[in-house]
């Protein structure tokens, strides 16, 4: 069987794009999003990548001349659907633990317009290790600084000469935060006042990213192959859902028009908005059911969302006690809301309630809470919220086993809860307690406040705990 790059070619196109991170979820998102828009006329570049770290698909990229398929798999209104894609928009990739001068070069490219980046949570972090005359330095915002100095130097801090930079890692205020790391290299490596002035002028914009990448096939990778009729080491997995909420700044969208691919992509002047939505439905609705669900005896999402109870019980708790106190317009929220349940009921992807009830307590904090306060201060009780977070109670009913593990049963059968030690101690103590419910509630170290103040929240939370226990999460459902 041959391989795709016999099989394809592709129009060389300037580089125009330098990406840090070569991994599925870039190749799935940004590269996808590149590859339309010079298929639609409305970019005409290509990525030039590096690889962040000294081990990656850096070879094996060009080996097949950057050219990749990517598979979208989902519902979509309603139905499975499945594309497949031949991606041509990365021109090569650079490895700059072999060749650290390959990356300087680029900084000299006068078509070089736009720097993107996913070098994990964890990759937009200052290290006072780092050095400038490293090569490279450790850290991506080592790298970053080093290359950005280069270009300035190069092009003696011209204003024709500034980036975009578009960080998609998922922390808070991406693009603000990579921009402190930057400027703290520069103090570090004492570098001259005017690269400072010229970094002020470059765009660093924040932002937010929403598709499931599944990654390479490797349990059905031959079944690809034959249905695909080639070989393709770099096979890419995706759902069809795309979303890219972009901070504008500094005229980006007229460099990088994404608005006008029809795929998702957003230019606003506060991402925040569509934070707080992604939160609080897809996240949220996520923490609000898994939990009941899997003490129900589910074990992955979509089978979760084949049951009408929970099915109705998401709905329900989207509508009436998480949307209406998001600040965007109503057939925004309306039209996610839809997505989120089609993305939860994917053949494709068998999502595991148990990988998402990892850390379930800050996850509440985080998803929950926020909507459940709102209802509160707007004269609502949110039952259904607070019924998830009885669920997570029960959940939590667990104790430690002699190898330090935190142990709960399920139907006669054992799973683990994991969760901050701090948090696992808690709930150990506090399990075989007659007043547990009221010392959960109560602690603030958990919520950021004591819900024992909200007027019927102890009784209403104890007397779903009773009834899970009694008679199950789903005949409790049906009373709420």
């Amino acid at each position: 069987m041959k391989n795709i790059k016999e099989l394809h070619n592709k129009t060389q196109r300037p580089e125009k794009i330098l990406q840090f991170g070569e991994g599925n979820f870039l190749r799935a998102f940004a590269d996808y999003l590149v590859d339309v828009m010079n298929e639609q006329g409305l970019f005409d570049g290509s990525v030039v990548i590096c690889q962040p770290i000294k081990n990656g698909l850096c070879d094996l990229i060009n080996e097949q001349n950057g050219i990749y398929t990517l598979i979208l798999r989902g519902r979509e209104n309603g139905e499975a659907t499945e594309k497949t894609r031949i991606i041509k928009s990365i021109s090569r990739c650079i490895n700059p633990y072999e060749d650290f001068d390959a990356l300087l070069e680029i900084a000299r490219n006068e078509d070089l317009k736009i720097i993107l980046s996913n070098t994990t949570e964890a990759g937009i972090a200052f290290s006072d290790t780092d050095k400038f005359t490293d090569t490279p330095p450790s850290s991506y915002p080592g790298k970053l600084t080093r290359f950005l100095y280069e270009r300035y130097t190069h092009f003696d801090g011209s204003d024709e000469s500034t980036l975009y930079l578009l960080p998609v890692e998922l922390i808070d205020n991406n693009g603000t935060e990579l921009k402190n790391c930057v400027k703290q290299f520069a103090k570090l490596w004492n570098l001259d006042e005017g690269f400072l002035f010229w970094l002020d002028k470059c765009s660093f914009s924040n932002t937010l990213v929403d598709r499931i990448v599944t990654g390479y096939p490797k349990k059905d990778v031959d079944e690809f192959y034959n249905k695909l009729g080639y070989t393709d080491p770099l096979l890419d997995t995706a759902e069809p859902f795309f979303f890219w909420a972009i901070e504008d700044k500094d005229g980006l969208k007229e460099v990088f028009p994404s608005h006008k691919s029809g795929l998702g992509a957003v230019f606003c002047p506060d991402i925040s908005g569509y934070k707080m939505r992604k939160v609080r439905i897809l996240n949220g609705a996520h923490t609000v059911s898994v939990l009941g669900a899997y003490l129900s005896g589910f074990d992955i999402v979509r089978d979760m969302m084949n049951d009408s109870i929970f099915e109705n019980f998401i709905i329900t708790t989207l509508k009436q006690e998480v949307i209406p106190y998001i600040p965007l317009p109503e057939k925004e929220k309306e039209d996610f809301a839809l997505s989120v349940l089609e993305r939860f009921n994917n053949p494709f992807i068998d999502h595991r309630l148990l990988d998402i009830s990892l850390n379930s307590v800050s996850k509440f904090k985080a998803r929950c809470l926020p909507s459940l306060l709102d209802n509160v201060k707007n004269g609502n009780f949110p039952k259904r919220l607070f019924f998830g977070l009885a669920c997570l109670i029960e959940f939590y009913n667990g104790k430690f086993n002699t190898e330090g593990a935190f142990i709960n049963t399920r139907n006669g059968s054992e799973y683990e809860i994991k969760d901050n030690i701090e948090v696992l101690r808690f709930f150990n103590d506090i399990n075989d307690t007659p007043d547990k419910v009221t010392k959960i509630l109560k602690n603030t170290d958990f919520w950021g406040c004591d819900l024992t103040e909200i007027p019927y929240a102890t009784d209403f939370v104890n007397n779903c705990c009773k009834e899970i226990k009694i008679n199950g999460v789903k005949a409790a459902l049906e009373l709420l």
